[in-house]
């Protein structure tokens, strides 16, 4: 059993917003699915830490959840901020219950036992959120905590993952990484940064901190391992 992670996957089987267009993400979910197969086995786990399909409505997730489904591991799903068809998490249960789709667990103000550890984490929000956005700011940071307490109330190590960077070039969301200063969190893995962005991306310490950028253009398209 090992854990990976990854994020950003944009998958649009089902929808015709193919993200070929974008310097070195030509033919990313044939790549993606080679990867894939190549590392993972059936009782590993990947954590995906959002943006996960194009779809804008639940029910028009079924193309890229049935490329999720064939691909070897369970799967922990986190809300990115393109998952548009994102819903509450019985609606989103039902569906995967209704399709089959068992090897996919939403996480979603929960958390998820792993060995010694639990997953944890939320979708966050940008670093330099304007004033009119502080109430979906705040929500996350509830949601975050939420899912921290839920995690160490398991009596394991919350490994946090975020879709949004929580700290980015200069910038610092502070109401998020309070949080994770106040849980004592070691470890986090976030996505959402593409292209030129990833130039001021902060990898490595941060508060104690270890920071890891997992955009999948970033990982060549690679799950990352984080526990084997």
């Amino acid at each position: 059993m090992s854990l990976f992670v990854i994020a950003d996957m944009h998958l649009s089987l089902g929808e015709n917003k193919k993200m070929d267009k974008f310097s070195g993400w030509k033919n990313y979910e044939q790549r993606l699915q080679e990867n894939w197969n190549s590392i993972v086995q059936e009782d590993d786990t990947v954590v995906i830490a959002g943006d996960i399909s194009w779809a804008m409505k639940l029910g028009d997730t079924r193309t890229d959840f049935e490329f999720l489904h064939a691909l070897p591991g369970k799967k922990i799903l986190i809300k990115g901020n393109h998952d548009y068809w994102w819903s509450t998490k019985k609606k989103m249960d039902e569906m995967l219950a209704q399709n089959g789709f068992d090897d996919m667990l939403i996480l979603f103000n929960n958390a998820y036992e792993y060995g010694d550890y639990a997953i944890c984490g939320t979708r966050g929000w940008s670093y330099d959120c304007p004033a009119d956005e502080q109430t979906v700011l705040l929500r996350e940071v509830g949601r975050l905590e939420t899912s921290i307490k839920a995690g160490l109330a398991m009596g394991r190590e919350p490994l946090v993952f975020l879709h949004y960077p929580p700290v980015y070039g200069d910038y610092v969301c502070t109401e998020i990484m309070d949080v994770l200063i106040r849980y004592g969190i070691k470890r986090c893995w976030y996505g959402h940064l593409h292209g030129a962005a990833r130039g001021k991306a902060i990898i490595g310490d941060v508060g104690g901190i270890d920071m890891k950028l997992i955009s999948a253009d970033y990982v060549g398209f690679f799950p990352q391992l984080i526990l084997k």
